[in-house]
């Protein structure tokens, strides 16, 4: 053989066995899983709910109008920024008739308490005619008594036949004119009393329109009061979207040209921000909560949660859900307002904002990475049947159900191998989540990738590349 040949045949021999023992190698890494691990550690933890929103003053009031008819404003007695007391004049609107109301009104009152006056002093007249009368008739009743005693004594001298006829009559005449006298003075007390009455009456219908007077005072210094714009509470102008000359309509809701200017209590500044559906119920009142201000990078400012609203708000519209008439599956966000405990001084309201409230908070707990968390079958993680094996006979319905129950839980290596542990957990941090069974403090958990996490089966080989970055999640 020549030597040509005899090297070739031994290259081929040496491609040959190296190939027989690149393949052998393969083939005993055959069915091993690369994975990235990490451990079962026991840490604080912090659950946390992010939300977004604005500044708002916990108190603000839209100053409009309240005249009753569209209005001129005549003066702006404030600017954007400026600090009110309560009961302040912000703001005058075009007041010429009211003005004139309130002028006739008064003018009314006045005529009607001097008719009352008049009433009151006719009946304090008729009251001294009255007692006066009856004196009068008392007197009267006195002559009547003496007139009667002289009428008769001369009676019974008339009857003796001791005095003339003609001093008799003039007795017995006497006696009839002072009877007449006393039915007089009788009646002239009458007529008084009904004069005094009618006086009352009088003097009630003064009192009546006195009262309807004043009522109508009041009623047209209302309207005279609505052409000023008075501020309700201490606070910051902090809108003021009109100017003198322009007219304000009344009665018309979230309308601009119903809007003067804007009040805001800032005493109390809170973070109003709009929490998921799916976070909402771990918000509770008084949690801590850090608000950042986009207007004010670097600073955080600590809160707590004084308001949680009830109702739903539409993502797409920020209207209420019930006030949808149309039943909607889409996002919703819950309100939910956070106070400031040291807001800072150049601070303003419509800033954005977003809060982090602290739902819970765990000392030293079991955690394993949030991405470690899979969900298996239950009869996905029985081992699988050896090939040539007949398949068993149809299970039970209540056996498949069984079969078909998820479990959620960690693959824990041991040994090279994966195995599936069922656990349970609590809250849920930033990037780690707590183990409140199932795993126990520094085994190692399969972590990535999220590929391998999907498909992998219990008791699988697995080998361990920490060194090498993990895939991307798929979609």
């Amino acid at each position: 053989m020549k030597r040509k040949t005899k090297i070739t045949l031994g290259v081929v021999v040496l491609a040959l066995l190296a190939g027989g023992g690149y393949a052998g190698y393969h083939y005993s890494k055959k069915g091993v899983v690369v994975v990235q691990t990490g451990r079962v550690v026991r840490q604080d933890l912090t659950a946390i709910v992010t939300a977004s929103g604005e500044i708002k003053p916990r108190n603000y009031i839209n100053i409009g109008t309240n005249a009753v008819s569209p209005s001129r404003i005549t003066e702006i007695l404030v600017s954007e920024g400026q600090a009110v007391r309560k009961g302040q004049i912000l703001a005058k609107l075009e007041s010429v008739q009211p003005e004139a109301e309130v002028a006739a009104q008064r003018a009314a009152l006045s005529t009607a308490e001097a008719e009352a006056a008049a009433s009151e002093a006719a009946v304090r007249a008729a009251d001294e005619n009255i007692r006066t009368a009856e004196a009068s008739l008392e007197r009267a009743k006195a002559d009547l008594e003496r007139s009667r005693i002289f009428f008769e004594r001369a009676k019974r001298l008339w009857e003796d036949k001791l005095i003339s006829r003609q001093e008799y009559d003039q007795r017995a005449t006497e006696y009839a004119a002072v009877q007449a006298a006393v039915r007089e003075a009788e009646a002239r007390i009458h007529q008084l009393q009904a004069q005094r009455q009618q006086a009352v009456q009088n003097l009630a219908a003064a009192q009546r329109r006195i009262a309807l007077s004043q009522a109508n005072l009041k009623r047209a210094t209302d309207v005279l009061q609505r052409t000023l714009a008075i501020a309700p509470i201490d606070g910051v102008v902090t809108n003021l979207p009109v100017r003198v000359g322009e007219t304000v309509v009344p009665g018309i809701q979230n309308s601009p040209a119903s809007l003067i200017m804007t009040i805001a209590d800032m005493s109390l500044i809170t973070a109003e921000v709009k929490v998921d559906e799916t976070d909402i119920v771990n918000v509770k009142l008084d949690q801590e909560a850090e608000v950042t201000i986009d207007a004010l990078p670097n600073r955080t400012f600590r809160g707590r949660v004084i308001e949680i609203g009830n109702t739903a708000i539409l993502r797409s519209t920020g209207l209420a859900a019930s006030q949808s008439a149309i039943s909607s599956q889409e996002a919703k966000d819950f309100k939910v307002v956070v106070a400031l405990n040291n807001p800072p001084a150049e601070i303003r309201p419509g800033l954005s904002c977003t809060a982090k409230i602290i739902t819970a908070v765990r000392r030293q707990t079991l955690t394993v990475p949030i991405q470690a968390l899979t969900v298996r079958r239950k009869g996905d993680l029985e081992p699988e049947r050896k090939s040539g094996v007949q398949a068993a006979a149809p299970l039970d319905p209540a056996v498949e159900r069984e079969r078909k129950q998820e479990l959620q839980g960690v693959f824990v290596i041991a040994n090279g191998v994966a195995m599936f542990k069922k656990v349970e957990t609590g809250i849920t941090g930033a990037t780690d989540i707590e183990v409140l069974s199932g795993v126990n403090e520094g085994e190692e958990i399969i972590t990535g990738s999220y590929k391998v996490l999907r498909t992998l089966r219990n008791e699988a080989k697995v080998k361990v590349e920490n060194n090498k970055p993990p895939l991307k999640a798929e979609s």
